[in-house]
């Protein structure tokens, strides 16, 4: 074990062209969470070619040269030998037993119970992360997202191969029950859904004992593959679904249907705004905190708008909403109202802003 620790240690690291991140390592230890895909490797390993080569030690815990039971007897002493300050365990696994160094670093698509790690939640791009790869910014960026949704790696695959990437990428990260629920929730993002439902469904097309399906589904709201927001005020109410990204929709599904998309293109730029949101009858996010109704219409003039805010006035008036945002594809205006300012933005407008 102690060749291949050696190995580790002399092996010069490389990444492509970073881009920064809204989330940044600093000097504390840390855990990052994210799922496949969503850069956790190259922030670890941009950090680490800011720092001198002989003060880290960086570990892909993925090797299947690593013995772990060796690793953990050899691990401590090649640290305190090498004078190691940053050890880094990539795709950390709990077998690993943890060493003395000034700081630790581990990554992980699951969040891990560790007081001592600050946690870090490395989400896929939202539209300004996006921004950064682009040649320039234009009114084609918007589209361009649209098509390649949030994954760094996109940008460097041809479109007629993006499908089958992520394809890949996701059967490689998920087991079999886990790759088709994403698969399902790929046709009905943005919909109340429940994990009885989506059993209900796929009983009728494979093989599936309930108790597995509902451990799956779990399994893949806490890896953060699956998001679902709660009615407001109805815990118990029938939860909405939302990818972890756009690009999942036609990588999993033909199915087309570009309001849901838009939809959980929104409720992702939210996520990442870390804003606690809920949904309601027509109403795709209340915002308790900002007294703020989001509502997506990407093709709505001011006039369905004005319809809209008729149909949910008893809702407004029995929260006080003050502002009330009409995220659209590229229109933008604002109607009166006697309680609430009323805006309608273009979603790149809206999401660039504070």
């Amino acid at each position: 074990m102690e060749l291949l620790l050696e190995e580790y240690y002399k092996t010069d690291l490389h990444i492509d062209k970073f881009h920064d991140r809204k989330v940044f390592i600093s000097e504390k230890s840390c855990q990052i969470n994210g799922i496949t895909q969503s850069g956790k490797t190259k922030l670890v390993k941009n950090y680490l070619l800011g720092l001198k080569k002989n003060s880290y030690l960086y570990i892909d815990c993925n090797d299947i040269r690593i013995d772990f039971k060796q690793l953990n007897t050899a691990l401590s002493k090649f640290c305190t030998l090498n004078k190691i300050g940053v050890l880094v365990l990539d795709n950390y696994t709990p077998t690993i037993e943890f060493v003395n160094v000034s700081q630790l670093i581990i990554t992980s698509v699951l969040h891990h119970e560790i007081e001592y790690l600050e946690t870090l939640q490395l989400y896929p791009l939202d539209y300004e992360e996006f921004l950064a790869y682009e040649h320039k910014y234009d009114s084609s960026a918007l589209n361009h997202f649209f098509q390649l949704g949030g994954f760094p790696s996109m940008h460097k695959i041809f479109s007629d191969e993006r499908n089958l990437y992520i394809q890949k990428i996701l059967q490689d990260a998920l087991n079999d029950m886990e790759f088709d629920i994403l698969k399902f929730c790929s046709k009905i993002m943005s919909q109340k859904i429940s994990a009885f439902t989506i059993y209900e469904r796929l009983k009728s097309t494979r093989k599936v004992s309930k108790d597995k399906l509902y451990k799956s589904f779990d399994s893949l709201i806490s890896k953060n593959y699956l998001h679902t927001i709660e009615k407001f005020e109805h815990p118990r109410a029938t939860k909405k679904i939302y990818l972890c990204d756009i690009s999942l929709k036609s990588a999993l599904s033909i199915e087309k249907h570009f309001g849901r998309l838009f939809e959980n293109m929104v409720y992702l730029e939210l996520l990442k705004s870390h804003v606690i949101c809920y949904y309601d009858e027509l109403i795709e996010f209340y915002i308790p905190g900002n007294s703020e109704i989001i509502l997506c219409m990407p093709f709505s003039d001011e006039r369905a708008l004005f319809k809209k805010i008729e149909q949910i006035e008893a809702f407004i008036f029995t929260h006080s909403i003050e502002k009330i945002t009409c995220v659209t594809m590229n229109i933008e205006g604002s109607i009166s109202h006697p309680l609430s300012r009323v805006e309608m933005l273009p979603f790149d407008i809206w999401a660039l802003g504070d």
